[in-house]
């Protein structure tokens, strides 16, 4: 079976965690145990995360003294490409000796016009009280908004219209490679529509879209989204809380999860599944394996014809 596996940035970096680099290596060791349980028997391609790790780099970039002008957020996501490509690549090698890795830069078409660049939504870095992120807002002309756990930098998420290395990562899997890419929903470009040049664009799109995509391109069998919840939850944090168990796409829409947290998972899986008939789950990551066997995290199924 060939499976895409959506990393979320709590892989590396839990809330509230440091970010330091000996934290996000002690924290990978879960990722290798957990993808390694189903790479003995199944095709993998990873995706992952960086919203922690292309927040303290932007942080870096705008006060750094030597820089006439920060980094944008393009190549700051490759670079976090490259950082979290190789830690996983390194830490897989170790538990999988024999088998082929491949960790690739991966960069995602998305439109110019997108009505993101306008509302930005997507959460990126660390979590401050109201008056740092004032403060920083004001200083870096960032956007902030509120997520469950305080104030956080807001960037555009476009939606991923097209991975440029999406044949690529096929002929990888031809070859019996595990492979780790589109980091971070990959490098966002847009293509100019006379040349096809391409160019980077200020964004982070989200990796979870990026995935669904990316497994329906592949002919994926089953999306398996992991994050630091068993299940989705319908009232989350609140005394009416219920998991959900199994649901349909559209069981899923009509739930309406929040836009900054469970919402593009649920958006990522429902698409996923309407696209392809395969099946998504959405879980806790130190149960992969349990998911995918049907008997942990939530189940996205199609929809049965009426009769």
């Amino acid at each position: 079976m060939r499976i895409v596996i959506a990393l979320g940035g709590n892989a590396l970096l839990h809330r509230g965690e440091r970010p330091d680099a000996d934290v996000q290596k002690a924290n990978i060791d879960r990722v290798a145990t957990a993808v390694a349980s189903l790479a003995r028997d199944h095709e993998i391609v990873i995706t992952h995360g960086n919203g922690p790790q292309i927040g303290l780099l932007a942080v870096e970039s705008s006060a750094d003294p030597a820089l006439s002008a920060p980094y944008p957020l393009d190549l700051l996501g490759a670079q976090t490409q490259g950082m979290i490509g190789s830690l996983l690549a390194r830490t897989l090698h170790d538990v999988l000796p024999a088998q082929r890795i491949a960790a690739l830069v991966t960069h995602t078409v998305v439109r110019a016009d997108d009505p993101a660049f306008k509302r930005p939504t997507k959460f990126v870095g660390q979590v401050y009280s109201y008056s740092q992120a004032k403060t920083l807002a004001r200083r870096l002309r960032w956007r902030i908004g509120q997520d469950t756990t305080g104030w956080r930098r807001v960037v555009a998420s476009p939606t991923p219209e097209r991975i440029l290395e999406a044949g690529t990562i096929h002929d990888l899997l031809s070859l019996g490679t595990l492979v780790i890419c589109a980091g971070g929903g990959g490098v966002p470009v847009v293509a100019d529509p006379a040349t096809g040049a391409l160019s980077g664009t200020e964004a982070v799109i989200d990796k979870d879209l990026t995935a669904a995509l990316l497994a329906e391109d592949l002919k994926a069998d089953f999306l398996l989204i992991l994050t630091d919840v068993p299940n989705v939850y319908t009232d989350f944090g609140t005394p009416r809380q219920r998991p959900v168990l199994d649901a349909t796409p559209a069981e899923l829409r009509r739930a309406g999860f929040a836009e900054g947290s469970m919402g593009p998972k649920a958006e990522a899986a429902a698409r996923f599944v309407e696209r392809t008939g395969g099946i998504a789950a959405i879980g806790a990551l130190d149960a992969a394996y349990e998911i995918v066997h049907g008997r942990s995290g939530t189940l996205v199924r199609p929809e049965i014809p009426a009769a």
